[in-house]
C-alpha cells in the first residue's frame, strides 16, 4: 500500500504547490522512482512549470456520463426532472420540450432510474485532461487539468486519482486551496496531511478553518509555515498553545522568490532553505516508516 501524503491551504498564494515539488524532489532522493506526484488543483495546475525537463508519457480525456432524453420514448411526465437534485433537466409538457443541461449534470443516474419508460440513454461527455509525464529527475507526476469553463472540479480529481498508478511507495497529492468540495475528495483518502500556511492574519485565518476540516475528517495533520519572518507571531502561538506538530519553517527569501519567478525552484536552492525542506523530508520519512512498521506489525 502507498503512503498518501496531502499538501493542502485554507489559501491560495501560502506556498503549497512550492512545498510539494521540494517534497517530491527530497523524497525522490530517499525513495527513488517510488515517488509520484499528482497535481489536483485541476482548475490551475501549476506544478509543472518547476519541471522544465518533464517528458509527457501518456493523456487521456477524463469524461462524465450526461443523460439524453429520447423525445420518441418520452411521456414528458417530468419525474426524471424531480429526482435530479442538481436541476439539469428541463420538461415543459405542454410544450413537449425536454433539456439537459450538461454543465450542470454530476452523472449521478437518478434520472435514469426515474425514468419508467426507457426513454433515457448516457453518454460520454469530456471534463478534461489528465497527462503523465516523467518529471526530468526520474519520478512520475500526473496532472489532471479541468476544461474551461466546466464546474466538474470534484469530479475531475475523482478522474485523476483515478488513474494514479498504485505501485509507489509515497504518493503525493498537490491539493487545491481552501476547504470545500474539491479539496475534500483530494485529500479523503490521505495517511498524512501537511497544512501550509504563512504567518500573515489571512493565513491564520485560514488555517484555522483547514484545521476544522482535517479534525472533523480525522486525519493526522502537521503544519508547515512558509513566508516565516513575515505578518505577526498568531500562528505560532495557535500551534503551541494547541500543541499541534510544526513540521518546519520555510524564511521569506527574495533570492528564493525570483528562483520562483523563472521556474527554477528546484534547481541552485539557497543552502537555508535546502537544509529546512531536508529537516521537513526527514520528519514525513519518519512518519512513513513507522506506519509501514505499524502496518507488518498489524500483519
Amino acid at each position: 500500500m502507498s503512503y498518501k501524503i496531502a499538501i493542502a491551504s485554507g489559501k491560495g498564494g501560502t506556498g503549497k504547490t512550492t512545498v510539494s515539488v521540494n517534497l517530491f524532489k527530497y523524497l525522490s532522493e530517499k525513495y527513488k522512482k517510488n515517488v509520484f506526484l499528482t497535481d489536483c488543483d485541476v482548475e490551475e495546475p501549476n506544478c509543472l512549470i518547476f519541471f522544465n525537463d518533464a517528458v509527457l508519457l501518456n493523456e487521456s480525456t477524463a469524461t462524465k456520463l450526461v443523460p439524453s432524453i429520447e423525445k420518441e420514448k418520452c411521456t414528458y411526465c417530468g419525474k426524471c426532472a424531480e429526482w435530479c437534485e442538481f436541476n439539469a433537466i428541463s420538461i415543459i409538457k405542454k410544450a413537449r420540450f425536454t433539456e439537459v443541461n450538461a454543465t450542470l449534470c454530476h452523472s449521478c443516474g437518478a434520472c435514469s432510474v426515474a425514468c419508467n419508460f426507457d426513454a433515457i440513454t448516457e453518454h460520454s461527455d469530456p471534463i478534461g485532461k489528465i497527462s503523465r509525464y516523467e518529471s526530468g529527475f526520474g519520478c512520475e507526476l500526473m496532472v489532471g487539468r479541468l476544461n474551461i469553463g466546466s464546474t466538474m472540479q470534484t469530479m475531475m480529481i475523482e478522474k485523476t486519482k483515478e488513474n494514479i498508478p498504485e505501485n509507489h511507495k509515497v504518493l503525493l497529492f498537490d491539493s487545491p486551496p481552501g476547504t470545500s468540495c474539491p479539496v475534500v475528495e483530494t485529500i479523503s483518502d490521505a495517511d498524512y496531511v501537511v497544512l501550509v500556511t504563512e504567518p500573515t492574519p489571512f493565513g491564520f485565518h485560514d488555517l484555522k478553518l483547514m484545521i476544522d476540516l482535517v479534525t472533523e475528517m480525522q486525519l493526522p495533520f502537521g503544519i508547515v509555515i512558509n513566508k516565516a519572518g513575515l505578518g505577526n507571531n498568531e500562528v505560532y502561538k495557535f500551534i503551541d498553545d494547541n500543541n499541534f506538530e510544526l513540521l518546519g519553517e520555510i524564511p521569506f527569501s527574495k533570492e528564493y522568490a525570483s528562483l520562483y519567478s523563472t521556474g527554477n525552484i528546484l534547481k541552485n536552492i539557497p543552502l537555508e532553505i535546502d537544509l529546512l525542506f531536508r529537516q521537513i523530508t526527514e520528519r514525513l520519512i519518519k512518519k512513513i516508516e513507522k506506519d509501514e512498521g505499524n502496518h507488518h506489525t498489524e500483519r
